[in-house]
């Protein structure tokens, strides 16, 4: 998984860009906590964020956008 296989604005400049560095900023954090916490990987059981201990279970998205 890349991210620019997943956020647009990394795709097509034209169409995605951020107008503000804190948009941008605020996606790609967004993405990489969604990708450490909650996406499922095929290689380690589970998720980094498990796999490095520092949580038990994958979150949900309503679970990582809580702890924000």
């Amino acid at each position: 998984m890349s991210i620019r296989t997943f956020l647009r604005r990394f795709t097509r400049l034209a169409l995605g860009l951020s107008k503000k560095l804190e948009n941008l900023a605020a996606a790609v954090s967004l993405y990489l906590a969604y990708c450490n916490y909650c996406w499922l990987h095929g290689s380690l059981n589970g998720t980094p964020a498990m796999e490095a201990g520092i949580t038990g279970h994958p979150w949900t998205m309503a679970e990582l956008l809580e702890s924000v």
